[in-house]
């Protein structure tokens, strides 16, 4: 089984500061530093890290270099990637002291998917291989019909969300990675256990995946809910963890792993990865997990 990940690249200018900047406030940074991400780059990253083969589709602007030796260096297949003249797609990312972030986006590059580009992309993808996607490109409800007549499982992380979301074919989605808020939005309720119920009224035959942050997660699907806790620590920046189970717990899939099990790894590996500093760089290798 192959996962196809059509998603964005970004580079991050990371910001430490005391608290996040309010509305008039001019606020001084501890410090500053550039690293790759994107939520799209941040999930290949995990995958490949969690021992999963990953062909990355997206387009790139020509300061992407960064971007694109993130990637070859975690083991993804970038040979699909197409360059533009436009830039990248990038965020600014303010990190508290408690290792809480906020993020502005700036599309750049990552909205320049054509019908053409996603056909070649996924020219190859075979019944039941995994096409994974995110809210920081154009393009979804094209990829959505694609993957839907080549028989795919559609993976979705509605991130960041908006209303236009509904607009899409949703009940070709197999797996649904949300945190809370995205839940919320989607499935009406602020609590774990309704947003559950009102999941498998619209989508009985799917599956979602909640992160709850402290919390913990959650997997439901008709068969029933696993609660997975977190495994503590002293969080330095909580950028990629949601990107880092989402790998894991697809690469486990992938792997043959119930749900469970991948849940378990999956929370495990995000435990490591708010640890550490940065987005993609931050996110473990599974011979660390083990």
């Amino acid at each position: 089984m192959k996962i196809y990940n059509l998603g964005s690249l970004n580079i991050d200018y990371v910001y430490n500061v005391d608290h996040f900047v309010r509305a008039g406030e001019t606020l001084s940074s501890d410090n500053m530093s550039v690293f790759p991400g994107g939520k799209g780059l941040n999930q290949s990253v995990a995958l490949s890290k969690a021992g999963a083969q990953v062909l990355h589709g997206a387009v790139i602007g020509e300061n992407g270099g960064l971007l694109l030796d993130a990637l070859k260096d975690a083991g993804v297949d970038t040979a699909r990637i197409q360059k533009s003249k436009e830039g990248c797609g990038h965020a600014i990312i303010q990190v508290d002291k408690n290792g809480q972030n906020c993020i502005l986006l700036f599309a750049g590059a990552n909205h320049r998917l054509t019908r053409q580009y996603i056909d070649t992309f996924l020219q190859d993808a075979q019944k039941d291989d995994i096409l994974l996607l995110q809210n920081e490109t154009n393009g979804l409800e094209i990829a959505f019909e694609v993957a839907h007549q080549k028989q795919m499982q559609i993976a979705f992380n509605p991130s960041p969300y908006h209303e236009d979301l509904k607009k899409l074919p949703l009940s070709y989605v197999s797996w649904w990675f949300c945190n809370e808020i995205e839940g919320a939005a989607l499935f009406g309720s602020e609590s774990p256990e309704k947003i559950a119920t009102n999941f498998l009224q619209l989508y009985s035959k799917s599956n979602l995946i909640l992160t709850l942050g402290k919390a913990g997660s959650m997997f439901i699907n008709a068969e029933g809910c696993i609660k997975q806790p977190i495994y503590p620590v002293k969080a330095v920046d909580t950028t990629a963890a949601g990107d880092t189970f989402t790998g894991y717990f697809l690469a486990a899939l992938t792997r043959g792993l119930h749900a469970a099990s991948a849940m378990e790894l999956a929370a495990k590996a995000s435990s490591v990865t708010v640890s550490r500093l940065g987005a993609s760089s931050s996110i473990p290798y599974l011979k660390e997990i083990k």
